[in-house]
């Protein structure tokens, strides 16, 4: 049989199975409240009249609002058919007269749309994988495209059964290449996709209300939302680093609720009963009922588990391990208030030698600006903020007698603006540290720096394309003062201000004001240049504020008085050689920057091969080259070369088997956890750019030691010559 014809049998067994297994019963459509609609009203009033950016309400923004949401509906374009967008355009030029009236059905219809169309697919996936008569042809030479914007919508249905046949076999292959077996793998899709199907099945007015709304925010800028109730508690838990529970993080497993892992130093812990893996059946309030929570949405289970402190909550629980695995028992634990430690302000110490001089630099990691506002408000002592830690932090560090001190801002997201501006304030003197500009274009400069720095050593600050808002404001501020150099990647662009307030129903966070540095740039949307750059491992043209849909401009203002210091500036020429001489010959850096250019050079291919020896074939390049520039580093080191893949996969379990095939949304399932620093950590071999911005470091503390005796010098011989 030809390829070709054993392509179109495939196809057609595909279309038997998947119109052969409709489902026994309708999918329920989602119906919108009554409240909804006075409640879309006030958000569309709100964004028409106190966002930052105005908008005409006209048919050009309907047509915008209909072509988000369904981006947003099905961004893949894997459920939808042509058809389907044909019918939705009938509102091409009536979203916006809808919205005034606060008319929220065409949301709901797009959304039931697709929630039919998905269910009744994975419905489908299911039935061809659980049944033992259809085979996967893997030599056929056929290939899938996965990205969305590269392909049109599906135009038939026999087009979309071709589409998830081969989108199947994608998924089967990725397994299978993994070292699954042909009936594991086909299992663990079965409980994915039915995972899925739950999820849709789950989803209520609110989410549904939720997403709709979002598709009009984000037409004025992509940080514009709406928060449900639910999603509201979620947002002040991630700036307030604390929570009212038990101490655990939670997932969905099987429709039961899984316990990830357990939360050091929180009532679950110390308590010791609730264990990693643990499923969670039923969960009861005091001496309460002990509610069924098997197949409830996560969030929902989350809701019953948080509570008021020294409030006690009931777990019916079956443990996966030890001489209980299997049937269930009852946990009684008093919540109380959880720090969330990992994501706080950390140090470490790194040892730096160069030019036989030991250099001791303090790293502080600030992952997010982070203020526990309803302590703060409380006045309670022992409220959580980003500038109390790092002001500890510091402290310890000079304690330890460092020689400097790396604030290392990569990945960090923003947060606080309160805490941007009072960080600024423990490393400049008296003045402005950033400029806000309102819808109406006035100025503000009420962030200030209020009192002497407490931190006056040598520094230098790391940002990388995810370092955003808060961040920017912070680096910018040390770069504009002449204080710190800025060393890393060209920051995210996110310079707007966002309000949060209440509405009737969740909260609106809206974006009011734009960030601009006190030397009149603003952060938005160019982000902050790096004094010297280091390789992004992150794609520009994917990531950052620029690429963003309806990000709003980058502009500036007038510079605003304040005092700095050109001692850092001189220094830069020879740093940045320093730097280029050790890139070359360092081979841990080198290294990273060989194994940045292979990640850039795979991902750039779109469509992949459903021929599995061709794609065995692939992935073994990749390990061989990733084998072949490990090699190279170990030589350069001086270090044992190994043998063969096999030896350095043994001893180093490199991360080889994702083949950079970034594009699926099939990604294997994996644990959540939060990475762990050891003390016996080899920073040049884990972290090159941060052994990298420590040898800059030391280069900068060595050569202003350098300049400051020239200047001693000069006074000197200055004074020689008046005496």
């Amino acid at each position: 049989m030809s390829r070709a014809i054993t392509a179109l049998f495939t196809s057609i067994v595909f279309s038997t199975a998947v119109f052969a297994t409709a489902p026994d019963t309708a999918v329920i459509p989602i119906e919108k409240q009554s409240e909804q609609t006075a409640l879309y009203r006030e958000i569309f009033d709100r964004l028409a009249t106190r966002h930052y950016r105005g908008q005409v309400i006209d048919d050009d923004l309907s047509r915008r609002y209909l072509e988000h949401y369904i981006d947003q509906l099905d961004s893949t374009k894997s459920y939808f058919l042509q058809s389907d967008i044909d019918e939705f355009n009938q509102w091409q030029t009536r979203l916006d007269d809808l919205a005034k009236r606060g008319d929220v059905s065409p949301g709901f219809i797009m959304f039931n749309r697709l929630r039919e169309r998905a269910t009744a697919r994975l419905r489908a996936n299911i039935a061809l994988l659980e049944n033992p008569d259809y085979k996967f042809d893997y030599s056929l030479d056929e290939s899938i495209i996965l990205d969305g914007d590269k392909r049109d919508w599906l135009g038939t249905a026999e087009q979309a059964d071709d589409f998830w046949r081969k989108r199947l076999k994608d998924s089967m292959i990725r397994l299978l290449l993994n070292d699954k077996e042909e009936d594991a793998a086909r299992e663990l899709l079965v409980k994915r996709y039915s995972t899925q199907i739950t999820q849709y099945q789950q989803r209520d007015s609110q989410d549904v209300f939720q997403l709709y709304i979002n598709a009009l925010a984000s037409l004025y800028d992509p940080h514009t939302s709406y928060f449900t109730p639910r999603t509201t508690e979620n947002f002040q838990i991630n700036m307030s680093l604390s929570l009212t529970g038990i101490g655990a993080e939670l997932n969905i497993e099987d429709e039961y609720t899984r316990v990830v892992r357990i939360i050091p130093g929180g009532p679950a812990d110390l308590q010791g009963l609730l264990k990693a893996s643990d499923k969670i059946a039923g969960v009861g309030q005091g001496d309460g009922e002990i509610v069924d929570v098997v197949g409830w949405r996560l969030d929902d289970v989350v809701a019953l588990i948080r509570g008021e402190k020294d409030s006690t909550v009931r777990l019916q629980v079956i443990p996966s391990k030890g001489a209980g695995a299997g049937s269930s028992k009852v946990i009684s634990i008093v919540r109380d208030k959880v720090k969330l430690e990992e994501k706080s302000a950390q140090s470490k110490v790194l040892d730096i030698v160069q030019d036989d001089r030991n250099y001791k630099l303090g790293v502080i990691d600030i992952p997010a600006f982070y203020l526990d506002f309803e302590a703060y408000r409380n006045r309670d002592p022992d409220y959580r903020s980003t500038t109390k830690d790092v002001l500890r932090l510091l402290e310890e560090l000079e304690e330890q007698g460092v020689d400097g001190i790396v604030l290392d801002l990569r990945n960090n997201g923003g947060g606080s603006l309160y805490e941007a501006t009072a960080l600024t304030d423990l490393f400049i003197g008296y003045g402005p540290v950033v400029q806000i500009r309102d819808a109406n274009q006035r100025v503000y400069r009420n962030q200030r720096a209020t009192r002497p720095p407490i931190y006056q050593g040598p520094m230098l600050v790391m940002i990388n394309r995810l370092s955003a808002s808060a961040s920017e404001i912070f680096a910018g501020a040390m770069q504009d003062y002449g204080r710190a150099l800025v060393v890393g990647s060209q920051s995210f662009g996110k310079g707007t201000v966002q309000d949060v307030t209440g509405l009737s129903a969740g909260q609106l966070k809206m974006t009011t004001s734009k960030f601009y540095r006190v030397s009149g740039d603003s952060t938005q949307h160019r982000g902050v240049l790096p004094d010297i750059a280091f390789p992004s491992a992150y794609d520009p043209e994917e990531v950052g504020e620029s690429h963003r849909d309806y990000a709003l401009p980058w502009d500036r203002i007038r510079a605003v008085p304040h005092s700095s210091t050109d001692e850092l500036q001189p220094l830069v020429a020879p740093l940045l050689e320093a730097h280029k001489q050790r890139s070359q010959n360092d081979p841990d850096y080198a290294h990273m920057l060989s194994q940045l250019e292979l990640t850039k050079s795979w991902s750039q291919q779109d469509a992949l091969s459903l021929n599995i020896e061709a794609r065995r074939a692939r992935s073994k390049k990749w390990d061989d080259e990733l084998f072949t520039l490990e090699n190279i580093r170990r030589k350069k080191k001086g270090l044992e070369l190994y043998a063969d893949i096999e030896a350095w996969k043994a001893e180093s379990e490199p991360d080889t088997d994702s083949e950079l095939e970034l594009a699926s949304s099939d990604a294997d399932e994996q644990d959540q956890g939060s990475e762990e620093l050891y003390e016996d950590e080899d920073i040049a071999e884990t972290d090159p750019m941060l052994q990298e911005a420590g040898y800059i470091l030391s280069d900068q503390i060595r050569l202003g030691e350098i300049a400051k005796q020239r200047q001693l010098q000069l006074v000197q011989l200055e004074q020689q010559k008046a005496s």
